[in-house]
């Protein structure tokens, strides 16, 4: 039986040790935190000793590897579909985006004719952006905000419409993403089919997704889970024995295998590989992607401020408001989320508290009526690689030309974005590598939901 070490416990290691270890493979993953669930997890709030997210995560109806992973491990009851949206403006108008019983494209056309933040000459503006970003070459990547100017799109419907979806979704801003990405968004989560559009929302904590669920599913198909195992290094365990094959752990121990897959965020994969590798173009080039910042700002407040489940806000300082509901005695818990935080770079904790605690006020009266218990806030300043024109060719594909080695992250050859999905991609594209390294080839990635429109 082959050995694989999994080095990261996020959710590219995760699903690369869930993809093999039904195989046959003796998998052990080494994860540095006392966590498992990398970004997409939780800490322990020091005040409440309440589990918190470090920011609100959410998948699509697109998502089917994300779906299936969770399912296969047990928790997919604990994400629950909202086929509504609501998406609110400063001056507390709200419209409600639903989708209606036909088939895609179709079924988002009235939701989208009843914007209340969007003209009739602008909606009008979007269809015509978004059919001709539709009959683009998938592999087209030039900067988004001039191909926007090019087919008639102003400044308002950039703010307003795709500059709302795409934040969110791409953890960038307009001006800095490629059209490559912006089009896999439109096509694959709103027009390819019905049910991708219907966002899902862990009703627990992150964390209790990689909880007793995960842990029971590793244990009974024999997978060794080592937290607080930090790696300081891979290399090769000997002459004997080309390739890369060992890891070596911060307190000086080692762990062998006959393949490694790294799954660590891509700012972490180049400082543990040997000197040369880090200077081989195939590795090096990790190094230029660039990294985009979120910020999550918590508050709890002393009663309900909010009665929808979650807002996405237009032309505000927060991109989402999730309303996580009474977490303890006179705790109301919401998160806003502020993704591409680049400009909140430079300001202070208390600041941007400040400017989000001001921004509730203004759009929810009970919320400038309420006292505020505690609040907090997040930063992951390398949440995301940057989906820049031309990204691709700086992601790895998970298949290195060193022996015994390969790659899982959501910066990898996933062909999706920095999202759960593209981790979970990456995770059982890299199973998909190891199996063949061995004569095994059996496709483990999941296919997308079939086309409604012909898109």
């Amino acid at each position: 039986m082959d050995r694989v070490i999994v080095v990261g416990g996020g959710l590219a290691g995760l699903a690369a040790a869930v993809a093999l270890a039904p195989r046959g493979f003796a998998v052990t993953v080494l994860e540095a935190r006392p966590r498992l669930g990398g970004r997409a997890s939780s800490f322990q709030d020091a005040a409440s000793g309440q589990l918190v997210d470090a920011c609100q995560h959410v998948s699509m109806g697109c998502c089917t590897n994300f779906h299936h992973f969770c399912d296969t491990v047990g928790v997919g009851r604990l994400l629950a579909p909202q086929p509504t949206l609501y998406f609110q403006t400063p001056d507390r108008r709200v419209s409600v985006f639903k989708p209606d019983p036909w088939p895609a494209p179709l079924h988002l056309g009235r939701a989208l004719a009843s914007a209340h933040y969007l003209t009739a000459t602008e909606k009008v503006r979007i269809g015509y952006g978004l059919a001709r970003m539709l009959a683009e070459s998938a592999d087209a990547d030039p900067p988004l905000k001039d191909w926007l100017l090019r087919h008639r799109q102003t400044a308002r419907t950039i703010d307003r419409f795709w500059g709302v979806v795409l934040t969110s979704a791409l953890n960038e801003t307009v001006d800095r993403v490629g059209l490559k990405y912006a089009r896999k968004v439109f096509r694959d989560g709103f027009v390819r089919h019905r049910d991708a559009f219907t966002v899902h929302v862990p009703t627990v904590p992150l964390a209790r997704l990689y909880g007793d669920e995960l842990r029971g599913w590793l244990a009974r198909h024999g997978v060794t889970v080592r937290e607080g195992a930090g790696v300081a290094a891979v290399q090769s365990p000997g002459m004997a024995m080309p390739g890369l094959s060992e890891v070596v752990l911060r307190d000086g121990t080692t762990v062998r295998g006959e393949a490694v897959v790294l799954a660590v965020p891509f700012d972490r994969v180049l400082v543990l590989l040997p000197p040369q590798l880090q200077a081989d173009p195939f590795f090096a080039r990790i190094g230029r992607l660039q990294p985009s910042p979120i910020t999550s700002v918590h508050v709890w407040y002393d009663r309900p401020v909010l009665k929808l489940p979650h807002v996405v806000l237009v032309d505000c300082l927060g991109q989402w408001v999730f309303n996580r509901g009474q977490v303890g005695p006179g705790e109301h818990y919401l998160q806003v989320v502020v993704s591409a935080a680049r400009p909140l770079r430079g300001l202070g904790h208390d600041e941007i508290r400040r400017r989000i605690l001001d921004e509730l006020g203004r759009l929810y009266p009970a919320a400038g009526a309420a006292a505020v218990v505690r609040s907090r806030v997040v930063t992951e300043h390398a949440a995301t690689f940057s989906a820049v024109p031309g990204v691709d060719s700086l992601r790895p594909p998970q298949l290195t030309p060193v022996p015994g080695l390969f790659l899982a992250g959501d910066y990898t050859q996933t062909g999706w974005p920095a999202t759960m999905e593209g981790a979970v991609r990456s995770g059982y594209l890299a199973a998909e590598a190891v199996l063949n390294r061995v004569g095994r080839g059996e496709q483990l990635v999941r296919p997308d939901l079939g086309v409604e429109s012909g898109m």
